[in-house]
């Protein structure tokens, strides 16, 4: 990673409020509070590290409002209402610089068919393959080896990295991110016994990803066994999810790593399912309810609800739960106890 950036350029970038202290360093790094060095920038977006800062060796520090400590000789503090948020702009800034959109035209090492409909503004790199009625939309960028099959539909602006996957029929709507090694149109997982034997349950449907969605490297979405499974307009979807067949998930909605999500599951706008959630079918998930991490959801879920535990308790519950079970010990060996000095209490009890 190679940049750099005067203090001017950082708090330009970033809309700083006020500013403590100076530097004349150019900033070359972005690091960690506790790790930082001369030339590097660091931040404080986690009230838990506060204790870091004033032995903080950054050059600049990006700070919130409230911060009132002093920064150290040669050291900057710059002040603004989100240093999380403002982070992201400089970087965003740095991603631009250092991974510059191609030039607009399909790479010759790309297969594409006839048929298929290609926005001049499009960018199209090596070894993509663009199936027979398929189509990209203005200023799309498919990285190296994306395969977009028969019929599907990407929109404007949307970004495919490498090895990402759109099978046939499938539609991506604008601004939508696939990372690396996604895969949009799996089939869904459906089979029925029939004579001693599991049947494939044919999945003619689509998956329809609203706008301004974001899909995990090596996530899976399944196609509908009919009509579609949806993803809804500005949800994040993290790495290694499932999301089966005639899912509907809606708006701004947050899908963290290793979540299940089974077929024809509901989940309302604005949930949020943390690591490793199981999901089973058929369930709705409320709006802006919160499951959190490794929480087996086997029933519907209110909206609003915070749900922790397997099976899924309501957070408060599943917390008093936890408490009790590290005293179970210690409660065996009091009913022992009690077993034994009253003996004639343990024969009846048994009897």
């Amino acid at each position: 990673m190679e940049f750099s950036f005067t203090s001017q350029e950082i708090a330009t970038i970033i809309g700083a409020g006020t500013a403590r202290g100076a530097t004349t360093e150019t900033i070359r790094d972005i690091a960690s509070l506790s790790t930082a060095r001369p030339g590097d920038l660091s931040f404080l977006g986690n009230p838990k590290y506060k204790t870091e800062v004033p032995a903080c060796a950054a050059s600049i520090i990006i700070l919130p409002l409230d911060y009132d400590g002093e920064p150290r000789p040669g050291q900057l503090y710059l002040h603004v209402a989100n240093p999380s948020v403002a982070l992201a702009k400089l970087c965003s800034r740095i991603e631009r610089l250092l991974r510059p959109k191609p030039a607009p035209g399909i790479h010759p090492g790309a297969l594409i068919a006839p048929t298929a409909r290609i926005a001049a503004s499009a960018t199209i790199g090596p070894l993509c393959v663009i199936e027979d009625g398929a189509s990209i939309g203005e200023r799309a960028h498919l990285e190296a080896q994306v395969f977009v099959g028969a019929r599907a539909a990407i929109g404007d602006d949307c970004l495919l990295m490498p090895g990402a996957r759109v099978a046939s029929e499938c539609v991506l709507k604008n601004r939508v991110r696939l990372q690396i090694g996604a895969v949009i149109g799996s089939d869904g997982f459906g089979y029925e016994w029939l004579d001693g034997h599991h049947e494939k349950v044919p999945q003619i449907g689509r998956v329809l990803i609203e706008d301004d969605v974001e899909i995990g490297a090596n996530t899976t979405i399944d196609r509908a066994r009919f009509s579609q499974t949806v993803v809804g307009q500005g949800t994040k979807i993290d790495n290694l999810v499932q999301i089966a067949h005639n899912v509907i998930i809606g708006k701004h909605c947050l899908i963290c790593s290793q979540t299940g999500i089974s077929g024809s599951v509901t989940i309302e706008d604005y949930a949020i399912l943390a690591g490793q959630v199981g999901v089973a079918g058929h369930l709705t998930i409320g709006r802006g309810a919160k499951i959190t991490a490794q929480t087996g959801v086997n029933a519907d879920v209110a909206p609003g609800a915070t749900l922790k535990g397997s099976p899924a308790n309501p957070y408060l519950l599943e917390q008093r739960i936890n408490v009790l079970r590290q005293r179970l010990p210690e409660l065996f060996q009091r009913v022992s106890r009690l077993e034994k000095k009253f003996p004639a209490e343990k024969t009846s009890a048994n009897a």
